[in-house]
């Protein structure tokens, strides 16, 4: 799994009793894991399988088709099991992503009715499996789950009648993104990892200090700006970096914009 990443993969493997494998990214890459990089780890500690996020939950950054394409191609090579987290797919703004079902019959894809679906709370998604692990993974549901509740079945069969509107929503994100990255940088925040998709954008704070929990502190009661400090998805090099959400109005957004940008150069830190 990558670092920055998803704070509950860690959490999540670690409680079923396996081992989390971060792999930093980096700019040169699109912080993007590629497959020299997940072979260098695994010649290190032998894996069993890859968990990957595009677009990503909290940098926003998205695999290109050749980027996946080339991870599919080393993971298989190395008999490791690629695990795709799609659940932002259908939120892409820099180019269309690409779903590893396409690409390997071996991928396991998850996806959800929460993000594109604005379904959150409904708890509802799916799974596309190889055909050998189905039994299993229907075992496991059974005895874990049972089943998605049937109403919230009845509403995510709805939701695809809706896509007009998730479209509107989207166009929406698009234009709060736009604003975050052409009002950051004048607002002092000129450095950030490229926002392809969902709906964050992840920016590096190392100039004002190496805390982004206190950054994050003072910017909430002096500025009134909410964001995450990025040590929850990185506990590396997530104290120089803050993850912004603009899953909001877009008057928040050039308001928030508007009050970082008042607040931050007169800030002492």
């Amino acid at each position: 799994m990558t670092l920055p990443g998803y704070p509950p993969y860690r959490h999540i493997l670690t409680a079923l009793g396996c081992e989390p494998v971060p792999i930093e990214t980096h700019h040169e890459t699109r912080h993007a894991l590629t497959g020299d990089m997940l072979l260098a780890s695994h010649r290190k500690a032998q894996l069993k399988g890859v968990l990957v996020a595009s677009p990503a939950n909290p940098t926003g950054t998205m695999m290109t088709r050749e980027a996946l394409t080339d991870l599919i191609a080393a993971a298989d090579s190395a008999g490791i099991r690629l695990i795709s987290d799609e659940i932002y797919h259908g939120l892409d703004y820099a180019f269309p992503a690409v779903t590893a079902a396409e690409l390997s019959p071996q991928a396991l894809v998850i996806n959800s009715f929460s993000k594109y679906f604005c379904m959150t709370g409904w708890r509802v998604g799916w799974m596309v499996a190889p055909e050998q692990l189905v039994r299993p993974i229907e075992r496991l549901q059974q005895n874990l789950a049972i089943s998605v509740p049937k109403l919230s079945q009845i509403a995510a069969e709805a939701a695809f009648d809706g896509r007009a509107e998730m479209d509107t929503v989207k166009r929406s994100y698009e234009v709060n993104r736009n604003i975050l990255i052409e009002g950051l940088p004048g607002a002092g925040l000129d450095r950030f990892l490229p926002a392809d998709g969902a709906f964050y954008l992840y920016a590096d704070i190392s100039r004002f200090g190496a805390d982004s929990v206190a950054f994050t502190r003072r910017m909430l009661e002096e500025a009134h700006v909410a964001a995450t400090p990025g040590v929850d998805f990185d506990p590396v090099h997530g104290r120089s970096f803050v993850r912004f959400s603009y899953a909001r109005s877009t008057d928040d957004m050039r308001t928030a914009v508007a009050r970082i940008a008042r607040w931050l150069p007169a800030a002492r830190f």
